[in-house]
């Protein structure tokens, strides 16, 4: 008998059977769950332990002076069964002064280089990754440049990089 995978409501009640209420929404198909930053390891780990296993992407987006806004980051995982097309969508809030989540590169490897990106450009802490370096700007660079109290001309941190002159011959 071929397997038949479970369906999307089936993952949201072992979410909340695990983790308690959970909220989630549906757009245009799509389903959106939110996630407690303190579980989201073990939540992430459930969701691939059910097939998810392809992260197609990690983001961010800063709610700095958002109306309504309870926490100031929101993580973005974008999850993706490859056996039946499934997707999901996982958000995971994060608050200063110190925002940091469990990094899931022990469930997907290609989440190294997306968490670094998230790292280097919102200042974002994934606990235990295994090399959480700049990627994007250079190590000299101390602040994060993709949060919204980052100045537009920057702090008048370039005039201490490196000049990079080219040969036009």
């Amino acid at each position: 008998m071929p397997h038949t995978p479970p369906a999307v409501d089936d993952i949201l009640t072992a979410l909340v059977e695990r983790f308690g209420p959970v909220e989630s929404s549906v757009y245009r198909g799509q389903t959106r769950v939110v996630i407690a930053a303190e579980p989201a390891f073990e939540a992430f780990s459930l969701l691939h332990s059910r097939g998810f296993d392809l992260l197609v992407d990690v983001s961010c987006v800063d709610y700095l002076e958002y109306k309504g806004a309870k926490q100031r980051y929101g993580l973005v995982y974008l999850l993706a069964n490859t056996a039946t097309n499934q997707r999901l969508t996982v958000r995971v809030f994060v608050d200063d002064p110190e925002p940091a989540v469990p990094s899931v590169v022990p469930l997907w490897e290609g989440a190294n280089w997306l968490e670094r990106e998230v790292w280097d450009l919102f200042g974002i802490r994934f606990e235990g990754h295994p090399d959480l370096r700049r990627l994007v700007m250079p190590e000299e660079f101390t602040a994060h440049p993709l949060r919204k109290d980052y100045p537009l001309q920057g702090r008048g941190e370039r005039h201490n990089f490196p000049v990079i002159t080219r040969d036009h011959s």
